[in-house]
């Protein structure tokens, strides 16, 4: 079964399918991105898969042509000051609600695909699918949207922060930033929650 073929199930469900994923649950630092999208149900997108599967080159230009041929989406956030008050998780179900709420559709027609085991709370019918961004177009989609998205944004904070570096490993928790925290220390950037357990690095 193709991606776009795993969408299509659905269309006896509702007249309105919206694929919703997020990146960034795990970087030491950063906000959490979601994005939500629709497709028309004719839409065939050649290439597309789990953002993490394709290289950063192919997804700036699936980037293009989902924007283009979406019927609609949606990008949003939660930021590093609501990962902190609510937990990561939580912030990842607020990032992928407010993506939702960005499409402005009637709710009343829509079934929800959303990636993972747990859905956010979305006031249509929704259903989760287990890697869903290797399974549905319209996940990995989203998924594309919301990790070129927040890698733009990462790359613009390390203009802000150049010391850390964050064009590189993008606020993941790699050798190098590491490296860069313990001899900089932590910025406002980062998820201090994430950062709890630094000295045993």
């Amino acid at each position: 079964m193709t991606l776009f073929e795993f969408d299509r199930q659905y269309d006896t469900e509702a007249p309105v399918i919206v694929g919703i994923d997020e990146a960034g649950r795990g970087p030491l630092a950063g906000d959490v991105y979601a994005a939500a999208v629709v497709f028309d149900k004719n839409t065939v997108i050649g290439g597309i898969n789990d953002s993490k599967k394709l290289s950063a080159k192919k997804r700036e230009a699936l980037f293009d042509v989902i924007t283009e041929k979406a019927l609609k989406y949606s990008i949003a956030v939660a930021t590093v000051e609501e990962i902190e008050e609510i937990n990561i998780l939580e912030a990842a179900m607020l990032a992928m609600r407010r993506a939702y709420e960005g499409l402005g559709i009637d709710s009343g027609n829509v079934l929800a695909l959303i990636d993972g085991n747990r859905s956010p709370d979305l006031p249509c019918r929704c259903t989760t699918v287990i890697h869903g961004d290797a399974l549905s177009q319209s996940i990995a989609a989203a998924s594309i949207l919301a990790k070129v998205q927040r890698d733009r944004y990462m790359v613009e904070l390390a203009e802000k922060y150049p010391e850390y570096q964050f064009e590189k490993h993008k606020g993941y928790g790699t050798k190098l930033h590491y490296e860069m925290i313990k001899k900089y220390g932590i910025s406002p950037v980062h998820r201090k929650s994430f950062l709890k357990n630094l000295s045993e690095k």
